[in-house]
């Protein structure tokens, strides 16, 4: 049976063929950025509650979680858009 880990392996050893060196060198640093600014200390872990929010969905409204929580459970998604 093949993991997770496994699978996650092998897309990014396959990367190294379908993108180009400077483009993944690009990649890895922002990775590095990202590691060295410690945004990895501020993220939520399991189980932790959600601040509460407002954003503007595609329609251009402001969303407020509250609002949406109080409704009934709540799901978010993360679309990363088009490139």
């Amino acid at each position: 049976m093949t993991t997770l880990a496994d699978k996650l392996t092998a897309l990014r050893e396959g990367a190294k063929d379908r993108i180009p060196a400077d483009a993944l060198a690009i990649m890895h640093q922002a990775v590095e950025d990202l590691r060295a600014s410690g945004i990895r200390d501020r993220v939520l872990g399991p189980g932790e509650p959600m601040p509460a929010f407002e954003l503007e969905n595609v329609h251009g409204e402001m969303v407020d979680s509250r609002a949406l929580l109080a409704r009934g459970p709540l799901i978010l998604t993360f679309y990363r858009g088009v490139w």
